[in-house]
């Protein structure tokens, strides 16, 4: 009888806690590390040869809306290939509980623009084996898993459970009871698992507000009193347990920072802000909450920035399209459906009002945004052109050579729009803050725009191999010890005896992120678009191995994280 269930042989180890690397094998029994060192092959059933690859703690993603996707898609992908062995749900606010059975399509309707996750797939996909927060964890324990999951109370079913759909659509300020029911449903979904929870708070008509609900209003969060969110983070400063996720426009406000640190101060819990993101042409954004978060840091207050590091762009046509939310002519242009929303881009009076709020808060300039996929004879000839080319040529104005080439297409001409991060230098300077979270996936959501779950291997390849702004020690941290520690993911994020065996081995020199792709694998004949990697040898979940050679092995030893721990090992791990 072996000693070990698995051993990975003669790996460079970079354990997660930043000291130099080594080489070591390292031995795991009942999904768990139970040896570091020189660990005969003998003393295991099985021997993963590591000789020449890098072997590091699985990442960690503290920012997912997998809430969905996970019922149909174990390995929740992309996030999945790219080394994520643990991932965090419910962020911003958004999820499908509690939800009384007569509001869960309001419910899914509410995903489908903020997160644009397509409603036939959740009504085709999500089992709705739940009413309350406590069995919706109980539903997604039950469902196989390729990654482990640590779910957040997300704050915006509570309100709409205790409020409403009208009143907390409204911002009604709780009466005393109110406010105590919705603290009592935290308390139990705290009791059941939760992390902690989440908002989005978003200005409705501010310079961020690109997440929006269905119909163009504001999502309840964005509209919740302040007094409640004193409230949440009372209870969880009376358990001495728990974090909060908040997604706060990223621009010098200083109201809303305010708010941050009065929340991270009543619960005496880490609060992460999300998003330090780097504008190109506003460099003193992220500069300026650069300087914020170091402040906090000093008073000893708990905010936690996250960063947006990757560069992945957006691939969108105008059937879906909903990140122009920011500026309300467009929102309403591209609220309904397509028929709609086809009339009205057509529309030669709304145009005036469209020239007049360009956007440029997700994307990059208009004029630079480039036709990748024209649709028909007539447009065919701008097909990799700019926007701004064409506008050019055509002596228009670049909005309207945008959209008259979409209205001819019926919306459907595919365009991309290079993100307003592409500055190596800015990144640069976010990536110098040692405290700075990596991630912002969005993993589950804005499918047909957005792969930016390749972060993790973004991080090895762009900032790590080609740009040396980290080691690979610091990044390493940075991906896995750092998140897992803000998160409370116990005992995860290290490469360590008696650590839970969540474990990447990758190839170093060949990693890469392979092309987009667009893929028809949705529920209700949805499509979506992908970026796979490749250089992942291994990831292992809970020690046993759910990816190999970059492909899936149909394992699904994750597990379903109540309050950051597990039972630990393959008991809990059973399919």
């Amino acid at each position: 009888m072996t000693a070990f269930d698995t051993v990975i042989k003669n790996g460079i180890v970079f354990d997660g806690t930043r000291i130099p690397r080594y080489r070591a094998d390292i031995a795991i029994r009942d999904g768990v590390i139970a040896e570091i060192g020189h660990v005969p092959a003998e003393a295991a059933e099985r021997v993963i040869d590591a000789d020449g690859l890098h072997v590091a703690p699985g990442f960690v993603d503290l920012h997912t809306h997998y809430d969905a996707q996970v019922f149909w898609d174990p390995y929740c992908t992309i996030s999945g290939w790219h080394g994520i062995t643990s991932a965090v749900i419910g962020n911003c606010g958004f999820g499908f509980a509690p939800v009384a059975p007569e509001m869960r399509e309001r419910a899914m309707l509410s995903m489908t623009r903020v997160e644009a996750i397509p409603l036939a797939s959740m009504q085709a996909g999500m089992p709705w084996d739940w009413v309350s927060f406590p069995e919706f964890l109980d539903s997604v324990e039950r469902t196989p898993k390729g990654i482990n999951l640590l779910p957040y109370m997300p704050v915006g079913p509570l309100l709409v459970w205790v409020l409403g759909l009208d009143g907390a659509k409204a911002g009604r300020k709780p009466t005393d009871a109110e406010e105590a029911e919705m603290c009592r449903l935290l308390e139990q979904a705290l009791d059941a698992g939760a992390c902690g929870w989440s908002a989005q708070r978003l200005m409705p008509d501010g310079p961020s507000a690109v997440q929006l609900d269905h119909d163009g209003t504001p999502m309840p969060t964005d509209v919740m009193h302040d007094d409640t969110c004193r409230a949440f983070a009372a209870v969880l400063g009376r358990r001495n347990e728990g974090f909060m996720q908040m997604t706060i426009s990223s621009g010098s406000y200083e109201a809303d920072r305010a708010r941050m640190e009065e929340y991270a101060t009543i619960s005496g819990r880490p609060l992460i802000w999300n998003v330090v993101q780097a504008f190109d042409h506003k460099p003193e954004v992220h500069r300026g909450a650069l300087r914020w978060l170091a402040d906090c840091r000093r008073r000893g207050i708990r905010v936690y920035g996250q960063g947006l590091t990757t560069d992945a762009g957006f691939d969108f046509t105008f059937e879906d399209w909903n990140l122009y939310d920011d500026r309300p002519a467009w929102r309403e242009a591209t609220v309904g459906t397509i028929e709609e929303k086809l009339a009205k881009l057509a529309d030669p009076e709304r145009r005036p009002g469209l020239r007049a709020q360009v956007p440029m808060t997700v994307t990059g300039p208009i004029p630079d945004i480039v036709i990748t996929g024209p649709k028909t004879p007539a447009t065919e000839p701008y097909r990799d052109h700019t926007v701004g080319q064409v506008a050019d040529a055509q002596g228009k104005h670049p909005v309207d050579a945008m959209l008259d080439i979409a209205v001819a297409d019926g919306l459907a001409t595919e365009f991309f729009a290079a993100p307003p991060n592409v500055s190596v230098d800015n990144l640069r300077e976010i990536v110098a803050d040692p405290y700075v979270l990596f991630g912002v996936s969005d993993g589950g959501a804005h499918t047909k725009f957005l792969t930016a779950g390749r972060y993790p291997t973004e991080t090895l390849t762009k900032i790590v191999r080609e740009h040396g702004m980290l080691s690979l020690e610091e990044a390493h941290w940075r991906l896995s010890a750092l998140p897992a520690m803000v998160a409370g993911f116990e005992n995860r994020g290290v490469i360590r005896r008696g650590a839970p065996a969540d474990i990447v081995v990758y190839d170093y020199e060949n990693l890469e992120i392979l092309p987009r792709e667009v893929v028809h694998d949705l529920p209700g004949g949805e499509w979506r678009r992908v970026q796979r990697a490749r250089g992942y040898r291994y990831v292992l979940v809970n020690g046993r191995v759910t990816i190999r050679d970059d492909a899936e092995t149909g394992t699904h030893s994750g597990q379903l994280l109540r309050h950051g721990g597990s039972a630990g090992g393959l008991a809990a791990a059973a399919e």
